[in-house]
């Protein structure tokens, strides 16, 4: 019997780490390839690219949009929002508001409160990536813009509740903010509060969009000059946009359309008086990265708005309730919120709170707003 043939076996030999780095390296081009011809080359790609160019112009990085969709994209991308803003608050509002003291308007008691409800209560809202509350106030009465104490600098919200003795507030309108280290001073547009012009940063004859309310407790909001305000007894008034809802309807179309991802504040009103705050957190992932003026709106008209507007956002977004304590967590440095020059406030004697005029005598060009 011949003997068996040996074979002799070769151990395979394995791959070395630069062998496994190469392949990691070849696979690495071969994804992020595949990712680039979705993310430019694709509908469904440049929806998304859009919407993260829309949230970085929200932020101090707006010029990082570029390398998104280009310089002149960035340009043309603001201005078609600007326009798109200035049509959104043409339309006037002509729902009937139930306002308290008025015929078929709310009972409201001494406290200040619907007859069956407080006057102010709170709710948590969730959506796709982000996380926000609710503030319902339902005497609109009982809201009043309130600003800082002293000249030269903005105020915290929390601060300014807590020093007014309010029972909650929000963040309200802009400010200039040079370099994004503003003092929170110089507000963008006007300030109105208690039916006074505190700050004109327009002239006389120009037109502005405003968010606030007339003195019977209606919200107004859209585009009025300062003369229209005054004929429609404004109140409680800052600049802001764009307007989100008028007469019941929406007026962002879809997410696209919905200026990006941030942390948000938005105003609104019910038919039935009660004022709604929504405060949506922002640019923290694993809790909330924020919403877009889309979500914002559909929040607000499931809780039944027929007007809404968009207050200033991003890191000045904030709710504080008694006491100063802040609800939200907000994405500013500090946790606590900005120093600012406007702020919603709820009182139960709104009448008998104080609020200075610190502007008076001021004109805009006297003001350096990054001066601390």
């Amino acid at each position: 019997m011949p003997p068996r043939n040996r074979v002799t076996q070769r151990k395979r030999k394995r791959p070395g780490f630069w062998a496994w780095l190469l392949r990691l390296f070849v696979v690495g081009i071969v994804v992020f390839a595949a990712f680039l011809a979705w993310f430019f080359l694709t509908p469904s790609g440049n929806s998304w690219r859009y919407r993260a160019a829309d949230t970085l112009i929200t932020t101090q990085h707006r010029h990082w949009a570029k390398y998104l969709i280009g310089q002149k994209g960035l340009e043309e991308r603001v201005a078609e929002y600007m326009k798109q803003f200035e049509a959104m608050g043409e339309e006037r509002q002509n729902t009937e508001i139930q306002l308290p003291g008025k015929d078929g308007g709310k009972d409201v008691n001494a406290a200040g409160s619907s007859a069956d409800q407080p006057l102010t209560s709170i709710e948590e809202v969730d959506g796709k990536g982000f996380h926000g509350f609710v503030l319902t106030v339902t005497d609109p009465t009982k809201v009043r813009l309130v600003v800082p104490n002293k000249v030269g600098r903005g105020e915290l919200v929390g601060s300014m509740v807590k020093r007014t003795g309010a029972l909650a507030g929000v963040n309200a309108g802009g400010f200039a903010d040079p370099n994004w280290q503003g003092n929170g001073f110089q507000p963008i547009g006007l300030v109105i509060t208690q039916g006074k012009i505190y700050y004109n940063g327009l002239g006389s004859d120009k037109s502005v969009q405003i968010v606030g309310l007339d003195k019977q407790g209606k919200m107004i909001a859209g585009r009025y000059s300062i003369k229209e305000l005054l004929n429609l007894g404004i109140s409680e008034a800052v600049s802001f946009e764009p307007r989100l809802i008028v007469n019941g309807k929406g007026l962002i179309k879809n997410h696209a359309s919905g200026w990006g991802i941030a942390p948000r504040t938005v105003m609104a009103q019910r038919e039935d008086g009660a004022i709604l705050f929504l405060v949506i957190d922002g640019r923290q992932p694993g809790y909330s990265i924020g919403a877009d003026l889309y979500d914002c709106q559909q929040i607000l008209l499931e809780r039944g708005a027929v007007i809404a507007a968009n207050l200033d956002g991003g890191s000045s977004s904030i709710l504080v309730t008694e006491g100063g304590d802040i609800m939200n967590k907000p994405s500013s440095k500090s946790g606590k919120g900005r120093y600012l020059p406007t702020a919603f406030l709820v009182f139960d004697h709104p009448e008998s709170v104080q609020v200075p005029n610190i502007w008076a005598g001021l004109k805009p060009g006297d003001i350096d707003a990054s001066k601390w």
